[in-house]
C-alpha cells in the first residue's frame, strides 16, 4: 500500500487530550497499575489511556484483558474520529500526535486478536491501519510513541 492519499480525502486530525499524557507519565514504578486505572477513570474517552492499559496487560501475558482494553480504546477512537469528521475512510496520520492513541488502540487490538487466534480481525485491523497511515504499524513496532 502506498502512502499516497488516492481518495483525495483530507486527513483526520484529532484534538489534543490535555492531561492524559501527564496521567500516563505517572504510571511508573510499583504503582503503575493504579496509575493506569486512574488514567482511564479520569479520561475514559481516551484511546491512548486504553491502549496503554492494553499494552500493560499484554506485557504480563494477559491476552484476554489486553484484548478487552484495546477493544474499548478502539471504540473510543472510532467515536473521536467520527466526531472529528471522519467518515469511515481516509488518512489518520501518525505524524499528528493526538492521532496516536487511536492508531495504538487499533494496533493493540490487532496484536491481541492475533494472540487469541482471531485471524479475520487481524486482517481487518491490518487493512484499517494501513488505510489510516501505511507507516503506522512500522512506527509502532519501532517503538515510536
Amino acid at each position: 500500500m502506498t502512502s499516497e492519499n488516492l481518495l483525495g480525502l483530507p486527513p483526520t486530525l484529532l484534538p489534543a487530550e490535555p492531561g492524559v499524557a501527564d496521567a500516563l507519565a505517572r504510571a511508573v514504578g510499583y504503582e503503575v497499575d493504579e496509575a493506569l486505572a486512574e488514567a482511564v477513570t479520569r479520561f475514559p474517552t481516551s484511546s491512548l489511556a486504553w491502549a496503554t492499559l492494553s499494552d500493560r496487560a499484554w506485557s504480563r501475558r494477559e491476552k484476554v484483558p489486553a484484548y478487552a482494553y484495546a477493544r474499548v480504546g478502539y471504540h473510543r477512537g472510532l467515536d473521536a474520529l467520527r466526531k472529528a469528521g471522519w467518515r469511515g475512510q481516509g488518512p489518520v496520520p501518525w505524524s499528528h500526535e493526538p492521532n496516536r492513541g487511536v492508531l495504538l488502540s487499533l494496533y493493540m487490538l490487532r496484536r491481541a486478536a492475533e494472540g487469541i487466534g482471531e485471524t479475520a480481525e487481524v486482517d481487518r485491523l491490518t487493512e484499517f491501519l494501513n488505510g489510516a497511515d501505511p507507516q503506522a504499524i512500522a512506527r509502532i513496532e519501532a517503538g515510536e510513541r
